[in-house]
C-alpha cells in the first residue's frame, strides 16, 4: 500500500467518524481493536489487512469498495482504462495480502483484482458466497483449497469456482501474484 492510499484511507475514516459523531474508542471498539491502532491507521502509518477495513465499512454501512480509489482517469479514459500508476492497493504485506482493484469500476458484472499473497501468508476459510471465481496466477506458487480440495497452482495456472467455501496459503518464500475475478463483485 502506498503512503498517498494509506493517507486516504485513513482520512476517510476520520470523516465517517466525525460525520456520524463516532470517537476513535468507539471505533475501535466495535472493529474489535485498540484505539492506538486505529489512531495510526487515520494518521496513515500504518496499513490495514483487508478484513480489518471490511470490518470498518460494515460498521459505517458502506461496501468496501468505498476504499478502493485509483486516481482520476485521463479524459476519454475514464471508466475503461485503470493505468498501472494510478491504482490503489488494499491490505498489508504484514497480514499476507494486497489487492489491487485492476476494474474501472463496480457496475459492471464483475471484478478484477491484482492480488499479492506474501510469502508464508495464509487465510482464514472465506465462507461460501453466491460468486463465480476465477484466476490466473501470473508468479510464484499459491495453494488453493476449495473445501476437502486441495490445489498447488504455479505461474501459468488457472482456476474457477463457484459458490464454495475456500482458503489460499502461500506456502513458499516468495510473493504469488494471481488475477482475480469475481462475479458479480463483491467489493
Amino acid at each position: 500500500m502506498t503512503t498517498e492510499t494509506r493517507d486516504h484511507v485513513g482520512s476517510d475514516i476520520r470523516a465517517f467518524r466525525s460525520a456520524r459523531d463516532v470517537t476513535l474508542a468507539e471505533l475501535a471498539s466495535a472493529v474489535d481493536r485498540s484505539i492506538g491502532w486505529l489512531s495510526q491507521i487515520e494518521r496513515g502509518q500504518r496499513e490495514p489487512s483487508i478484513a480489518d477495513l471490511r470490518r470498518i465499512a460494515t460498521h459505517f454501512d458502506v461496501p468496501l469498495s468505498f476504499f478502493f480509489r485509483n486516481d482520476e482517469a485521463d479524459p476519454g479514459e475514464h471508466g475503461t482504462v485503470v493505468r498501472k500508476e494510478r491504482r490503489a492497493a488494499l491490505g498489508s504485506r504484514h497480514d499476507g495480502l494486497i489487492e489491487e482493484l485492476l476494474s474501472p469500476n463496480l457496475s459492471g458484472e464483475f471484478e478484477m483484482l491484482r492480488s499479492t499473497f506474501s510469502a508464508g501468508a495464509k487465510s482464514d476459510w472465506v465462507q461460501a458466497r453466491p460468486t463465480q471465481e476465477g484466476g490466473y496466477v501470473v508468479s510464484g506458487e499459491l495453494t488453493l483449497e476449495l473445501g476437502a480440495k486441495s490445489f498447488v497452482l504455479k505461474a501459468g495456472d488457472s482456476f474457477q469456482f463457484e459458490n464454495e467455501t475456500y482458503r489460499w496459503s502461500n506456502r513458499t518464500d516468495e510473493d504469488a501474484v494471481a488475477i482475480w475475478v469475481i462475479s458479480p463483485p463483491i467489493y
